[in-house]
């Protein structure tokens, strides 16, 4: 995880996106690229488009100019290497053209209205799109402690198993790793297998198996995480098609829009 790309953009989520990404840098010898996003909001994208809109649109710039030169005279007094592209675009279809030859995205949640589009629908975007691994964090966090406590969310499928492999080099650093399952008689991989693989690496995990209750295995995830006093979560994302888990819910749609421990989700494409 050298690759490291962090969204600069003046919202809520912003403290909390740059002090995670510093974290990680920081723990792993990474290196920050960071986009410094007008972003363009999708509804006004045609009057932009034909002239209209445009002074809006100055005026949003001209508010970003301002934070991009507090946040970047920030980041060189940090020990940190990063460089540094400004651009103006959609949120999900800059980002998406930004993560070639990253190896990691930090964005943050935020509350329903506080962007549009929202940025829950922007991290599914990218996930589905990219396969990108992404650290979401949500915008209380002040800190990732990677050398904490970790827990991996494992279900034997194809998304949980390229969330473990690919946070493999965060999980050495952690001070304990739980593999946790929900048993609800649907697990591809058995956990011991995913236990075994940890350990090849150096990684001995606590192996956590709860039965399936009345719950739906995303409450389960949640209390896990949040009463479990995590420091961080890594989890495949979208098992399910994203419209069947934004019309019927989901796991991943519960986590991104109720969970209060910053999460390291990937999805297989």
């Amino acid at each position: 995880m050298k690759n490291i790309l962090l969204l600069i953009h003046d919202d809520k989520g912003q403290e909390a996106r740059y002090q995670a990404a510093l974290d990680v840098a920081r723990a792993v010898g990474g290196h920050l690229t960071c986009l410094d996003l007008t972003i363009i909001p999708e509804v006004m994208g045609d009057y932009v488009a034909m002239g209209a809109g445009g002074l809006l649109l100055a005026e949003d710039q001209e508010s970003e100019s301002v934070h991009a030169t507090r946040m970047r005279a920030r980041l060189e007094h940090e020990d940190v290497p990063f460089d540094w592209t400004e651009t103006t675009g959609f949120l999900s279809q800059t980002l998406e053209g930004r993560t070639r030859l990253m190896d990691l995205v930090v964005l943050s949640t935020d509350e329903d209205g506080e962007l549009f589009p929202r940025m829950r629908d922007v991290i599914g975007d990218l996930l589905v799109q990219t396969g990108k691994p992404v650290l979401v964090v949500p915008p209380a966090s002040q800190h990732l402690d990677l050398t904490g406590r970790a827990m991996i969310a494992w279900d034997g499928s194809a998304d949980a198993e390229a969330a473990l492999t690919a946070a493999v080099p965060l999980l050495s650093l952690a001070r304990s790793v739980t593999l946790y399952y929900v048993d609800d008689k649907s697990m591809d991989a058995p956990i011991e297998d995913a236990a075994r693989y940890l350990s090849r690496h150096g990684i001995e995990p606590v192996v956590k198996k709860e039965p399936a209750g009345i719950d739906r295995v995303s409450v389960s995830l949640r209390c896990e995480a949040e009463m479990g006093h995590y420091d961080y979560v890594v989890m495949g994302s979208y098992g399910h098609s994203r419209t069947v888990e934004t019309i019927f819910g989901g796991a991943t749609q519960m986590m991104l829009k109720k969970c209060r421990v910053p999460m390291l989700l990937v999805h297989r494409r």
